[in-house]
């Protein structure tokens, strides 16, 4: 009888505690929350670049994808050293997609570029663009990508310290089995091995097409509010509407400098802050996977 009563009394005091507890201390009672903000395409454009870190310093976003061969390359690389906090991957880059501003290869890989020596546009055909846009559509060589991939790893493993990974623009790995080996590969080689999928990272579903800016915000509030404990990542592309950006996009997306300081403003914007705060969101970085 004296234990039935001890053991009620046991659950009677951890509800009453549970219960009335502060709501931070709740919060790290149970089992947390945890969001990947990351950004990509930082080198892409001076645009790109203090979009960015804009996102970092005053917003929510902690990982970063950095794009070697870009023109803006080398001021990112100054911006990332003036904030080692923020978590950097190297994005491969194989395509150069804008209509009037293209990039290309740092390293001789002549089945990879045009008869300018630019990047192709595209992965896979697209009917927004001419025939032979595509890498598909001409006969690549593993042993260029791999060159091309090894001097853009190397390049940013020297200039910024806190390097932590790989990733792809826009989705390069995925052109054949042999090409995401060879991802992988490098990955393990270079110590740059965090694959999100690995860790049970979950995508958090943004706000897809939608294109006005309060619609958006709200919701990318309301999936804030319903995310479940666990580890997620969402991922987007900030940048500053600039002048600038009115030179940058390619059939079939010609808003680019709108669309991608909505993303900047969403990652800043005081409401996203303050709903992170009150569900008690860890905001976190690959770099924290491991």
């Amino acid at each position: 009888m004296k234990r039935i009563i001890k053991e009620s009394l046991y659950l009677f005091l951890l509800f009453f505690f549970f219960h009335f507890m502060p709501d931070g201390v709740r919060a790290q009672a149970q089992e947390k929350i945890r969001l990947i903000i990351r950004g990509d395409d930082i080198g892409s454009s001076h645009a790109a670049n203090l979009g960015c870190i804009e996102s970092y310093r005053n917003g929510i976003m902690r990982t970063v994808e950095v794009m070697v061969p870009c023109p803006w390359f080398p001021e990112a690389v100054k911006l990332l050293r003036e904030n080692p906090g923020l978590d950097v991957g190297v994005h491969l880059t194989i395509t150069s997609e804008w209509s009037n501003y293209k990039w290309r290869p740092l390293t001789c890989v002549p089945s990879l570029v045009d008869s300018l020596g630019y990047f192709f546009p595209m992965i896979w055909p697209n009917p927004n663009f001419p025939a032979g846009s595509a890498i598909r559509e001409h006969n690549w060589k593993l042993e260029d990508i791999e060159r091309e991939w090894r001097a853009q790893i190397e390049t940013a493993k020297r200039l910024i310290p806190q390097v932590s990974h790989i990733s792809c623009h826009m989705g390069c790995s995925d052109i054949a089995p042999e090409v995401r080996e060879l991802y992988k590969r490098l990955a393990k080689e270079y110590g740059l091995e965090i694959n999100p999928a690995d860790y049970g990272v979950k995508a958090l579903r943004g706000w897809g097409e939608e294109k006005d800016f309060s619609k958006r915000l709200a919701i990318f509030l309301k999936a804030l509010e319903n995310l479940t404990p666990g580890t997620w990542l969402f991922v987007d592309h900030p940048a500053l509407n600039q002048p600038e950006m009115e030179t940058i996009g390619h059939p079939g997306y010609e808003d680019v400098g709108k669309d991608r300081d909505m993303v900047v403003k969403i990652f800043t914007h005081p409401d996203v802050k303050k709903m992170i705060s009150k569900k008690g969101i860890e905001l976190a970085g690959y770099n924290s996977l491991k």
